[in-house]
C-alpha cells in the first residue's frame, strides 16, 4: 500500500506506526464511543490499512514498532485470520464498523478497552501478553474459544450483548488463560460459556451480571482454576453451571443473587472446592445441586435455602456457620431425591467433628423418622413404639420414664387389690412393687409373679405390664447396640 494512498488521519496513523507513537484522534477524554457513527474520515481509519500495519508495517532501526491508536473509527472489515504480529496492538475507544475476523491470529499483546464493537471472531488466538476487553461494549457474540492468553485477561465492566438467543454472548469455552481472569463488574445479556477453560490464577466474577432466564447464564463446566473463584454480589437470572469444576481456593457466592425458577438456579455437581462460600442476599429462586461434590469448608445459610436441593453424596468436611440441627435438617427435608440416608450421616459427622453430639443425635433421630416413612405398615408402627419409647435409641432416657411410670401404676394397683396366692403355705409376703418389677422386667425374676395370680381386669393389666415390658426392653437393646457401634 503506497503512503499517497492514504488519507490524512491514516497518514498520521502510519507514521506513528514505525516508533510506537500514541495517536489519539479524540477532541475529549469523556466522549462516548457509541456516538462514532458520526464521526467522519477526519478521525476514519480503514480496516485494510490497520491490517497492512500489523502484518508487514514500516519499522524503524533502533524503534519498537506499535500500533497504539484510540478514538478512531474504523471501517470495513479487520481481516488478521491467521496472521502474526510481533507488536503490541491497542485500539482502544475505537468504533468498529464490522467483526473483527482475528481467528488464529498471533500478537504480542492486544488492547481493545473501552472500544465499540458489532462482536468479535477470535477463536484460538494467541496472544504473547495481556488481553484487554475492559469497558469494552459488544453488540454480538464474541467468540475466543480455544484462545491462549500467555498473561491475564481482562474484562472489567465490559458489556455483551447477543441478539440471537442460541448464540452465547461471551465463548471462552476451552480457553487457556496463564495468569487471572479480571472481570468485575461484567455485564452479559445471554450465555457466557467457559466450558473447559482453564486459568492458572483466580477468576474475579465481583459484582457482574449474567442474564439468560431462559437458559443457563453462566456455563463453566468442568472449569479449571489455579486458585479461587471470587464472585460476591453476582447477579444472575438464569441457571449457573459449575458442574465438575476443579476450584483449590474459594468458590465466593457472598451476597449474590441466583434466580431460574422453576428451574436449577445453581448447579455445582461433581466439584472438587476448597471452600464454598453460598451466604445470598436473598433466598435461592430455583434448585440448588451440589451432588458428588467434595467441599473442605461449605459455609452455606439455611435462611437461604430453596425448596429443592440435591445434596446426594456431598462430601464436606466443615459446616459453617454453626447452627442447631433443627435448622440444617430442613435442607435434608427438601431433597428432591427423597430419603438420602448418605446426607444425614454427612451432616451428622459434621456435628460430631465440631463437639456437638447434641446435634449429631439429633440428626440421627430425624434419619431414622425420615426412614419410616419408607417402610410397610407394621415396620412404621414398629418404628413409632420405638421413637415413642426411647426415640431409637437416642433418647435411652424415655425408657426409665416408661418403667417408672408403669411401675406406680402398677404398684398402686396391686396395692389395692392384691392377687390371690396360688398356694397360700408357699407363698412369699405380696410386695406390689416387686410383683409389678416382676411382671416388667423379662428377665430378672423376685418371685412373686409366680406366686400370685391376679383376676379380673387386674389380670389383663398384669398382661399388658408383660407385654409392655417385653417392649421396651427390645428398645433399650437396641437403643444400646446403636449406641455401642456409634462409638
Amino acid at each position: 500500500m503506497e503512503i499517497n494512498q492514504l488519507t490524512p488521519a491514516e497518514k498520521r496513523v502510519w507514521r506513528a506506526f514505525a516508533t510506537g507513537t500514541a495517536v489519539d484522534f479524540r477532541p475529549r477524554g469523556d466522549e462516548d464511543v457509541a456516538d462514532g457513527t458520526d464521526w467522519g474520515h477526519e478521525r476514519s481509519v480503514r480496516a485494510t490499512v490497520l491490517r497492512h500495519l500489523l502484518i508487514n508495517g514500516p519499522q524503524k532501526p533502533g524503534e519498537i514498532a506499535a500500533l497504539k491508536l484510540s478514538g478512531a473509527r474504523v471501517t470495513g472489515e479487520l481481516d488478521l485470520r491467521y496472521a502474526q504480529t510481533d507488536h503490541a496492538v491497542r485500539l482502544s475507544a475505537c468504533r468498529f464498523d464490522e467483526v473483527p475476523q482475528l481467528y488464529g491470529w498471533r500478537v504480542r499483546q492486544l488492547n481493545l478497552s473501552d472500544s465499540v464493537l458489532p462482536g468479535l471472531t477470535a477463536a484460538t488466538i494467541r496472544v504473547e501478553g495481556v488481553l484487554r476487553l475492559t469497558d469494552c461494549r459488544f453488540r454480538g457474540p464474541v467468540r475466543l474459544g480455544g484462545a491462549h492468553i500467555a498473561g491475564a485477561l481482562f474484562m472489567d465492566r465490559a458489556n455483551f450483548e447477543a441478539p440471537d438467543a442460541d448464540e452465547p454472548a461471551l465463548q471462552l469455552n476451552q480457553v487457556a488463560i496463564g495468569d487471572d481472569l479480571w472481570a468485575p463488574g461484567l455485564r452479559a445479556r445471554g450465555q457466557v460459556r467457559l466450558t473447559g477453560a482453564s486459568v492458572a490464577g483466580a477468576v474475579n466474577f465481583r459484582d457482574t451480571e449474567f442474564e439468560l432466564p431462559s437458559g443457563t447464564a453462566l456455563d463453566a463446566q468442568n472449569l479449571t482454576v489455579g486458585s479461587d473463584v471470587r464472585a460476591p454480589c453476582l447477579t444472575a437470572r438464569g441457571r449457573v453451571e459449575f458442574r465438575g469444576s476443579r476450584i483449590p481456593g474459594c468458590l465466593d457466592l457472598l451476597h449474590s443473587r441466583l434466580s431460574q425458577p422453576g428451574g436449577t438456579a445453581l448447579r455445582a455437581s461433581s466439584c472438587v472446592i476448597g471452600e464454598l462460600w453460598l451466604r445470598p442476599d436473598e433466598r435461592i429462586e430455583g434448585a440448588l445441586n451440589l451432588r458428588r461434590s467434595q467441599i473442605d469448608l461449605l459455609t452455606l445459610e439455611p435462611a437461604t435455602l430453596p425448596d429443592q436441593v440435591y445434596v446426594n453424596e456431598l462430601t464436606y468436611t466443615a459446616l459453617t456457620p454453626h447452627v442447631p440441627a433443627e435448622h440444617r435438617l430442613t435442607m435434608l427435608e427438601r431433597d428432591a431425591e427423597g430419603y438420602v440416608p448418605y446426607a444425614y450421616e454427612q451432616l451428622t459427622a459434621a456435628y460430631r467433628r465440631v463437639g456437638d453430639d447434641y446435634a449429631a443425635r439429633l440428626v440421627q433421630l430425624a434419619k431414622q423418622r425420615r426412614l419410616r416413612a419408607t417402610r410397610t405398615w407394621y415396620g412404621r408402627l414398629w418404628g413409632y413404639v420405638q421413637d415413642a419409647t426411647v426415640g431409637y435409641g437416642f433418647r435411652p432416657l424415655r425408657a426409665a420414664v416408661w418403667l417408672l411410670s408403669l411401675l406406680a401404676a402398677g404398684s398402686i394397683a396391686y396395692a389395692l387389690h392384691h392377687p390371690h396366692p396360688l398356694k397360700a403355705s408357699e407363698a412369699p409376703h405380696f410386695n406390689p412393687v416387686f410383683y409389678t418389677l416382676d411382671l416388667l422386667l423379662p428377665v430378672i425374676s423376685f418371685g412373686q409373679e409366680d406366686a400370685f395370680a391376679p383376676d379380673g381386669w387386674y389380670q389383663y393389666l398384669a398382661y399388658a405390664l408383660i407385654i409392655t415390658g417385653w417392649i421396651l426392653a427390645t428398645t433399650v437393646v437396641t437403643g444400646v447396640t446403636r449406641s455401642v457401634s456409634r462409638q
